[in-house]
């Protein structure tokens, strides 16, 4: 931190950015003052040099006893030899400058950014004010070289902790006249101009000065008074004791930092009249205590309290010297012990190999990976064999320390760890099947048949071999858990991997072994865990793969999910083939239409359209309700949900194809019951304990009775008097019903523990919470969806159609209506955010409307003539698809004709320009939609009604369905002669 400023020639060179201490030299006495000698032995230095011819030229400052002082140049000439009988200690002439410092009442004012400058040390500083600059220079050149150098004030609103140096220096750079001057600090420092090289100038500091007024603003001038310091008793001894103190410390913070003993050494050689004032200025200035503290002993004049202050922070550095050497020894203890346990493993891993105790790593990694392979060497196909048998004899030739070892010891750790051969014994127990399916699932009839029909023929042929079944339907209608079902009742492994957003080749085929991080594909990682080489594989969200740079997953899937190519199916990473055929894939889909046709070809796609109201209650009523329950640790008897509740919750909250949100709403429920019966527990336990017992408690207090624990047994009582109900604690006793005579006491404690008992089961008695229509809203909040019929009597232009969406079946009206009448004016206008295939409905739904008009009421123009406007509501939702074809042609002809449809009536159909009806899919999802809406007859294409006849009987159940081929027949159906609807 601080260096001698010494020249070797004429130039100076300053190397150092802080206060350096100034040489001190004494023309008058010979002989070092005691101070000077009690610093040279706390350094423990030899001042001698043992240079023969050593000279050395450097800045000194003398101080006067009447407090002048001077700067002088002084060349020191060390002993060449004993035989020239030069004097070491012989000094140069000291040439005094002219003028004085003293005769300076008006100087310079340069701030200081970081630290003060004290009397007798150096400080290079930076100027970046131009005409500062040239005004130092100036002053130098007029051989009148002396400034005032200041420390800034800190901003109040400015942390300086976030402020960096460029910032700090930039700041004052900009700082200029009456702004400058306040932000000074009063009290600095005479400092000499010793050089300018550039903008930096390198100040020597004299004297104290106080700022009294300013005389200039660019560059700022101020008129000072010089200070001295208050008189003070040399021999006083509490000055010497605070002294030897300050002395004492450095000595200890010499003895930790080396630091500080080559800045006491550089300064202890040269110096010269070392007193009280320069030993407090020089703890001062070379401790490490912020600006604020250093300036506080610049401004001091009273050296008894200058050194008080240079103590204490002589005495923080000895503090975190401490530390410091605290925290340096833990580390190396640290270091060195585990250097030491690392020294001793490796002697005692050279031991046990000299003695055969233990063999090298090679040899023992391939006993590890030959002992893994013998269970399953025997099942083991032989080109794996063969293969594994090549890798352990290259492991053997391999330094333990190359790559290639690492590549080989990971490719045997995944040849040897997959199951060979390996496969669980498989239940072919159908009514066993049957059961488990029942009872994690509710309906799916169609998905249950296919698994049974799957172990039917497993069990007949005594093996089972792997299918790929593909399961599609909306979200939360069980898909992923029918897997983990099905591997249950097979009695088969479970593993599941969602390919969901993948777009990297190699998560399914594998990395190639010579790339770093390479890893086997999901189908390698599968065998590994799960132990078997006949699991069952759960591929969810297959419609959902994605392709990037890395290539296409669907195409890489076309290896996996093909029967007749996964009996060798190959990883990039093994590079062997692997039999996959006997595992069992269940792929996932929420629209099959997503899926790539080569990779749908391969799949067997059973379609789970959704559960109606019947299914969804069933559902949360024995699956829902108890796993919410037992998940919340609710017993039975504390909860009821009603039916009703359960039927509003599904009619009003949760209308989609799953019962995810079905769950999410029950589970609401019970985490509200769940907060009352904690809240209840709560109010009780702080009953018992006293808590709000105390209003009664003054008329317990009274109760005199012959013995403590009749007295106890009173105080009891009372305490379960108020924890039943609040009508309870109002009739609690008073001393002058439950007075003890003296020869009743045996009678009163019998009748006061009756009491007892009988009040502890009355709070043992927890009000069951019942959740009902009524108050359905408290725990699940207002209704979302409301009746979806928005009309009891369908108006003229208005029909229900049925729509099919991802997330299940739905209903909506089609509107139409008259814009304008003009005549030969006929156009059409459709809105409702619809997509191309539906907008050309439009149009063919408006030439086969015109068409059927001329043929049943030739003479009205109404197509001719009218503008008219068609529109789908819930225009935020994207619609598209060519099903609503005859939804539109009738209500076209409703609102030409003035007559309005049926009531409770809904189709669905494709219509071609001809009047054909064409068949449509989502024939379930529509018709649970149509239920859902109290729909009492529907219509659908005739191509349909093998579908319809498909699906289970409580679907069908109260339906008038009517499957028609021509429009014309949807017209006699659709139209209400019997109303007259005419305007």
């Amino acid at each position: 931190m601080l260096k001698l400023l010494s020249t070797a020639s004429t130039s100076t060179r300053v190397h150092c950015a802080l206060a350096v201490p100034v040489l001190r030299v004494n023309t008058e006495s010979s002989v070092a003052s005691p101070w000077l000698k009690a610093l040279s032995q706390l350094t423990g230095f030899n001042r001698g040099n043992k240079n023969p011819s050593f000279v050395k030229r450097a800045w000194l400052c003398t101080d006067s006893g009447d407090g002048s002082g001077s700067v002088v140049e002084l060349e020191v000439k060390a002993a060449e030899s004993d035989s020239e009988g030069s004097d070491p200690k012989s000094s140069s002439a000291i040439v005094p400058t002219n003028p004085r410092p003293e005769d300076y009442l008006t100087v310079l004012a340069l701030p200081l950014p970081h630290r003060p400058l004290f009397p007798g040390f150096y400080m290079p500083i930076y100027v970046k004010d131009p005409k500062l600059l040239a005004a130092l220079q100036e002053s130098r050149k007029r051989q009148a070289p002396y400034a005032g150098a200041f420390l800034l004030k800190d901003v109040a609103e400015t942390n300086s902790n976030h402020v960096s140096g460029s910032d700090t220096e930039k700041s004052v750079s900009e700082l200029k006249g009456k702004e400058l001057f306040n932000r000074l600090h009063e009290v600095g420092t005479l400092a000499q101009i010793t050089s300018i090289q550039g903008d930096q100038v390198v100040l020597i500091g004299h004297r104290r000065l106080r700022i009294t007024e300013m005389v200039s603003k660019d560059p700022l001038t101020v008129k000072v008074d010089h200070l001295k310091d208050k008189h003070y008793d040399k021999d006083d001894d509490v000055i010497k004791a605070t002294s030897f103190e300050v002395i004492s410390t450095l000595r200890d913070v010499l003895k930790t930092s080396s630091l500080w003993r080559d800045h006491v050494q550089t300064y202890t050689q040269h110096i010269g009249d070392f007193n009280f004032p320069r030993l407090a200025d020089f703890g001062a200035a070379i401790s490490g205590a912020n600006k604020l503290q250093c300036q506080q002993v610049l401004e001091e004049l009273d050296v008894h309290k200058r050194l008080q202050l240079t103590l204490e922070l002589v005495k923080k550095e000895m503090e975190i010297s401490k530390i410091q050497e605290s925290i340096a020894k833990a580390i190396e203890e640290k270091i060195s012990g585990e250097q030491r346990r690392y020294l001793l493993n490796e002697q005692l891993k050279a031991i046990k190999k000299e003695l055969g105790l233990e063999a090298d790593d090679k040899t023992a990694l391939s006993a590890k990976f030959r002992e893994r392979l013998e269970p399953n060497r025997e099942k083991c196909p032989p080109h794996v064999l063969q293969v594994i048998e090549e890798e352990l004899t290259k492991l053997q030739l391999l330094e333990a320390s190359s790559s290639e070892f690492n590549v080989t010891r990971n490719y045997l750790d995944w040849l040897t760890a997959l199951p060979w051969g390996n496969y669980s014994d498989e239940n072919f127990d159908v009514i066993r099947a049957q059961k488990i399916l029942d009872e994690d699932h509710y309906g799916l009839t169609d998905v249950k048949e296919r698994i049974l029909e799957f172990i039917a023929v497993g069990k007949l042929r005594g093996i089972s071999q792997g299918k790929i079944i593909c399961l599609s339907g909306p979200p939360g209608v069980g898909k992923t858990s029918i897997g983990r079902s099905v591997a249950r009742a097979l009695n088969r492994k479970f593993f599941r991997f969602s390919v969901g957003g993948l777009s990297d080749v190699a998560e399914i085929k594998g990395h190639r072994r010579t790339y770093i991080g390479a890893m086997p594909g999901k189908m390698v990682q599968c065998l590994k865990n799960v132990g078997t080489a006949n699991p069952l594989v759960l591929i969810d969200e297959i419609d959902k793969l994605g392709r990037g740079h890395a290539g296409d997953p669907a195409s890489a899937l076309l290896e996996l999910l093909d029967p007749e190519q996964n009996a060798n199916f190959l990883d990039h990473y093994l590079d062997v083939p692997i039999d996959l055929s006997k595992v069992l894939f269940v792929c996932t889909a929420n629209v099959i239409d997503n899926i790539p046709n080569p990779l749908l070809d391969r799949m067997e796609v059973i379609a789970i359209a959704g559960y109606i109201t019947d299914e969804k209650m069933h559902i949360a009523r024995d699956y829902l309700e108890k796993a919410t329950r037992e998940a919340c640790g609710i017993k039975p008897e504390q909860v009821e949900v009603t039916n009703a509740a359960f039927l509003a919750l599904i009619e009003n909250y949760c209308r989609e194809a799953g019962v995810r949100n079905l769950q999410k709403h029950i589970e609401k429920i019970y985490r509200k019951i769940a907060l009352q019966l904690v809240r209840q527990g709560e109010l009780i336990e702080s009953a018992v304990s006293g808590e709000e017992v105390e209003p009664n408690r003054a008329q317990v207090e009274p109760v005199k009775c012959k013995t403590t624990m009749e007295a106890e047994i009173v105080e009891d009582s009372s305490h379960k008097q108020f924890i039943g109900t609040p009508i309870e604690a109002d009739t609690v006793q008073t001393d002058d019903q439950i007075q003890c005579p003296a020869g009743q006491t045996s009678d009163m404690k019998d009748m006061v523990e009756a009491e007892k008992i009988q009040e502890s089961e009355k709070t043992r008695v927890v009000e069951k919470v019942l959740v009902d229509v009524s108050n359905l809203t408290d725990f699940v909040g207002k209704p979302v969806f409301h009746a979806e019929r928005i009309y009891d009597q369908t108006p003229v232009g208005v029909v229900m159609g049925l729509a099919w969406t991802a997330m299940g079946g739905s209903t909506l009206y089609i509107e139409t209506t008259q814009v304008e009448q003009v005549e030969g004016k006929g156009a059409l206008h459709a809105t409702g955010q619809l997509g191309d295939v539906m907008k050309e409905s439009t149009q063919i739904a408006h030439t086969v409307a015109r068409a059927i008009l001329i043929e049943k009421e030739p003479d009205n123009p109404f197509f001719a003539n009218s503008k008219i406007h068609l529109h789908v509501p819930a225009g935020a939702t994207p619609k598209d698809g060519p099903s609503a074809g005859c939804t539109m042609i009738t209500s076209m002809l409703s609102l030409a004709l003035k007559k309005s449809v049926k009531k409770d009536l809904a189709m669905t159909g494709e219509v071609t320009l001809t009047g054909k009806i064409l068949p449509i899919g989502g024939v379930k999802e529509k018709t649970i939609a149509a239920r859902r809406s109290e729909v009492k007859t529907i219509i659908f294409p005739s191509a349909n009604r093998r579908d319809f006849d498909e699906l289970a009987a409580n679907v069908k159940e109260g339906l008038d369905v009517h499957f028609v081929d021509d429009y014309n027949e949807i017209f006699n159906l659709a139209f209400d002669d019997d109303q007259n609807t005419s305007k």
